[in-house]
């Protein structure tokens, strides 16, 4: 295995620990404040911050199955649904309206990945909350169009981000922040495709990808 494949890997196992972290985290918190804690309302508050964090933790492993490991599972397609419903997940409490504009007919697998991780990245970016609009569409040569536009009063991508979306992933350095926009990259380069960014305006932000069939 290559240099690159082993810090590829190191930065997924990073990116993915990082946000499991917080969840699991208050999951102990609870249990721990529930073992000692004898008022009936309190155990009750417990009971419901243990509920919520198992509900985050596992909307998060779900998202990470599809977006980053292999989906066994789905055979060589996947349900938009699956996907749609992955991406909710992830979203939690914050104030992002889902605007899905994809039918119903199964996704390859490279296009579902695309998909997930860059609405991995819009979806950080809308730290106040806005719209995430998600299309993606079979074209008559076979191709696949994919398109994810974000709108806010605020879309914050890193810049690195930003920079191996628009040139590239050589364009800048790998890390646990960097690596969903390295793996959008190396899938679209894998199926003979092509990756795209562009900023409308400063509350408006459009990314995608071209799959040749």
């Amino acid at each position: 295995m290559t240099d690159d494949r082993v810090d590829f890997a190191s930065m997924m196992a990073s990116r993915l620990c990082h946000d499991l972290l917080s969840p699991v985290g208050a999951f102990a918190n609870g249990l721990e404040l529930l073992a000692d804690e004898k008022d009936p309302d309190m155990r009750a508050r417990c009971i419901d911050l243990l509920e919520q964090s198992a509900r985050t933790s596992a909307a998060k492993l779900k998202f990470f199955r599809l977006a980053f490991g292999s989906a066994g599972g789905f055979g060589e397609a996947v349900p938009p649904s699956e996907a749609r419903s992955t991406i909710e997940g992830i979203m939690a409490d914050r104030p992002i309206t889902l605007n899905w504009m994809i039918g119903d007919d199964p996704l390859p697998k490279p296009a579902v990945k695309i998909i997930l991780n860059l609405a991995l990245i819009l979806v950080d970016a809308l730290v106040r909350g806005g719209r995430l609009d998600i299309g993606c569409e079979r074209q008559a040569d076979g191709s696949i169009e994919i398109a994810l536009h974000a709108e806010a009063e605020r879309i914050l991508v890193d810049a690195d981000v930003e920079r191996i979306l628009k040139e590239g992933e050589a364009a800048a350095a790998m890390t646990s922040r960097t690596a969903p926009a390295v793996l959008v990259q190396a899938v679209a380069k894998q199926n003979g495709g092509t990756v795209m960014l562009a900023r409308e305006t400063p509350t408006s932000l459009l990314v995608g990808a071209v799959l040749r069939g």
